[in-house]
């Protein structure tokens, strides 16, 4: 037997174990749920017996399995509320059997609404964000961004392609992770998205696989350079996305419907859809918007974003370079 087909059979053992442990974790997370879901019934069905019932169980369940945790008083009061919040709802129950109780316990924290409670449970069991993601996501208001971009995406796309879309663009984007100088250029702004690539993923959102910066496509005699190309696996199109350290100019969605109109003769197989472009602005005026992207064919959306505040040029001069940093190092170990 060859080498290379020995490793191939057993990767495919490896993944197919990895899958049954995935399935079984889930399982078993969901069991564990929906256990909570029953013992907050009869918690919440049994509240006439006064404040000492839940203290009285909660000594009970922790003398009879001594192993197993959750069984706080604080704990069993949640699970009251969890049954009392999706006892009415069936199906967001079984939505939710499928989140982690720590995600549970931070959307019931943090929202009374429980179609906001929908939208994030749905996104954190899409993306599969753990409850530091989740919470992150909540705190950058992520509800209120997605399907916010300026867009012609009704008017380019089927109408079930324009809603799955429009729950994967967002407006603004948070990179708050980037910091640069007041005044950076927008090769800049590429430089710093490159190399925190993986959190620039992060705040994109599940399926963007990365294809390159500065991708040269050559059309006639002359090259052309997209600042970054994804590839969204979802979606099953090319991502066409442009960097703009200013606000959004009607030219802005003249370039990238050329670019679109190439990536879709170059790039573009039979069985990719239509490629999408997201022209990313510092700001942008909505009328502007709506008139620029008025008339063009190919699906084209506009957001702005956010960073770091902007390091100020005459207070980076006074911070140590990395050489300094290394310097003072080097001295230090000296003196060990």
């Amino acid at each position: 037997m060859l080498e290379k087909d020995f490793k191939d059979i057993v990767l495919n053992i490896k993944n197919e174990i990895k899958t049954s442990q995935t399935k079984t974790m889930i399982e078993v997370n969901k069991n564990l749920i929906m256990l909570y879901f029953r013992l907050g019934k009869i918690i919440s069905e049994n509240s006439k017996y006064g404040k000492s019932f839940i203290k009285n169980v909660s000594t009970e369940l922790k003398l009879e399995f001594p192993n197993m945790k959750g069984f706080s008083e604080r704990n069993l009061n949640y699970m009251k509320l969890f049954y009392e919040e999706y006892r009415d709802d069936e199906n967001l129950q079984q939505l939710v059997a499928n989140l982690p109780w720590g995600h549970n316990l931070l959307l019931m924290e943090k929202f009374k609404d429980k179609k906001i409670r929908k939208l994030y449970a749905q996104a954190a069991i899409e993306n599969g964000w753990s409850r530091n993601v989740l919470s992150f996501q909540i705190d950058g208001q992520y509800h209120l961004r997605v399907g916010n971009s300026a867009n012609n995406f009704n008017n380019t796309l089927p109408n079930s392609n324009s809603d799955l879309v429009n729950n994967v663009i967002k407006d603004p984007y948070i990179f708050d992770f980037i910091t640069l100088k007041d005044g950076y250029k927008e090769k800049e702004l590429e430089t710093a998205m490159i190399n925190r690539i993986r959190d620039v993923l992060l705040e994109l959102g599940n399926g963007f696989s990365f294809v390159g910066n500065q991708y040269k496509l050559s059309v006639g005699n002359d090259d052309y350079y997209i600042d970054l190309l994804f590839y969204h696996l979802k979606l099953r199109c090319y991502i066409v996305v442009e960097l703009k350290a200013n606000s959004f100019k009607p030219e802005y969605a003249g370039k990238m419907n050329f670019y679109l109109n190439a990536v879709n003769d170059m790039l573009k197989s039979e069985f990719d859809h239509p490629s999408i472009g997201l022209i990313l602005c510092q700001e942008k005026d909505k009328l502007t918007t709506q008139y620029s992207l008025k008339g063009i064919e190919q699906p084209i959306g506009v957001s702005s974003y956010e960073i770091t505040k902007f390091l100020p040029e005459d207070l980076s001069r006074e911070l140590p370079t990395e050489e300094d940093i290394n310097l003072h190092i080097d001295i230090e170990e000296n003196f060990r």
